[in-house]
């Protein structure tokens, strides 16, 4: 019985073995959807489907159907009726009565005016245009955190399977042992142990992604229970432009910023409008009549000219001048705000990226092989009886979670990305080279 022991152990050890070696990090295992979602797709069904790119667009195109009728004066006021009738019985045979009168008014504003309106006007539609680009950014970003969401959950789901198996194997290794009176019963209920811890992540981590995928299915306008596919990692550029490079592109393309400044110009136009209220507007007419004269009709025709007066201006047309002085300190200090945010969070995000960009290269150059092979030397340890077994499980269970840690990274990466763009409003280059998931 004695010789048999070392066969049945080594052969143990031997499928224990082989199930630590490191597996392809973009296997796809376990349940789920075997399609791969892409990242560019997912951008376009948004653009097409979300209900709030389609409302802020329709609201900029509004706004651009009333800029041509803003510059238009007033329309003319046509009047017709009879004028100097005897009373009490309506009869027209005085000799000032007029039956039919017929009267066209126009008022003319003041010259400058029209113009002001419709540059304010065109402003507003700018404004509402830049708005909606700036909608569709906001989207975007947050379709790609619910896709990086989702990758992260499947990529760590399959690495948590990918472990569940080994201690699986790592249980029947210890309980070979134990069997075999060479191992302990604890080791077999620490393994009970790992498996059941495992099992509840990968329970916790089924749920994370179904709430990623309805995230990402409302912000597509599906219904939740739509099945999503295994996000594919895009590639993605490796190296960030500088910063100075970042403010000008934003101050070049972010609508944001484009908005802003149209705002400060529109309230410059109102400004200029509200200088000229003070002046009087005018007002042309004219007036045809006819009558009865009783050797045939008579024919009489007048024409007006009126100036409105500005007989309240201290409470009116003043005042009309401070709201637009003030909205345009306003409008000045809303660019400076929108400005400084736009530099602030270039900042947070070029630190966020360069973090997690040297965590990444740190952890495939360094990190995680030097864990893998941790596993391998305490396998080789664990063999000829130097270390216990649970150093073991501990080394892969470091391994476990260094993959996860990994991919969370690449998410972050991926994310920051996004961000990033939509804060300068373009998409980076790739001229630097590209960041893939190599694991």
């Amino acid at each position: 019985m004695r010789t048999r022991i070392p066969t049945v152990v080594a052969a143990a050890i031997a499928l224990a073995a082989a199930v630590v070696q490191p597996l392809p990090g973009r296997a796809q295992e376990g349940p789920g959807p075997a399609l791969e979602l892409r990242l560019e797709e997912v951008y376009a069904l948004a653009a097409e489907r979300n209900p709030r790119i389609a409302a802020s667009a329709a609201l900029a195109d509004a706004s651009a159907i009333m800029v041509s009728s803003a510059g238009r004066p007033p329309d003319p006021v046509f009047q017709i009726g009879a004028m100097n009738l005897r009373l009490p019985e309506f009869e027209a045979d005085m000799e000032a009565s007029m039956a039919p009168a017929i009267q066209l008014m126009q008022m003319v504003p003041f010259p400058g005016k029209l113009g002001l309106s419709e540059r304010i006007a065109r402003g507003t539609s700018e404004m509402a245009r830049a708005n909606a680009e700036e909608t569709a950014w906001m989207i975007r970003t947050d379709v790609a955190m619910a896709f990086y969401d989702l990758y992260a959950a499947d990529r760590q789901n399959e690495v948590m399977r990918r472990t569940l198996r080994i201690l699986e194997d790592f249980e029947k290794v210890a309980r070979a042992m134990y069997g075999a009176g060479t191992g302990r019963q604890s080791d077999v209920l620490r393994a009970n142990v790992e498996i059941a811890r495992m099992e509840a992540e990968i329970a916790r981590m089924d749920a994370m992604r179904e709430v990623a995928a309805a995230r990402l299915n409302g912000l597509l306008v599906r219904p939740a229970e739509t099945p999503v596919a295994s996000p594919v990692f895009p590639d993605l550029p490796a190296g960030i432009p500088a910063r100075d490079t970042l403010r000008t592109w934003a101050e070049e393309t972010r609508p944001m910023l484009l908005e802003a400044r149209t705002g400060v110009e529109r309230a410059g136009a109102a400004r200029d409008l509200a200088r000229r209220e003070l002046w009087p507007d005018l007002t042309l007419g004219v007036q045809y009549g006819q009558r009865d004269a009783g050797m045939g009709l008579e024919r009489m025709g007048s024409f007006m000219v009126g100036f409105s007066l500005p007989v309240f201006a201290g409470s009116r047309q003043l005042r009309m001048r401070d709201e637009a002085a003030a909205m345009e300190r306003m409008s000045l200090a809303d660019l400076s705000e929108t400005r400084a945010g736009v530099d602030a969070r270039i900042g947070e995000l070029l630190a966020e990226l360069n973090r997690a960009r040297t965590l990444i290269d740190l952890y495939e150059s360094t990190v995680i092989p030097q864990a893998e092979a941790n596993v391998e030397s305490s396998y080789s340890s664990y063999r000829v009886g130097s270390v216990d077994f649970m150093t073991l499980v501990d080394a892969r269970m470091t391994v476990n979670q260094y993959e996860q840690e990994y991919h969370e990274l690449l998410a972050d990466y991926g994310v920051g990305v996004a961000e990033l763009e939509a804060v300068v409003g373009r998409e980076l280059p790739s001229g630097a080279g590209l960041l893939a998931e190599v694991r």
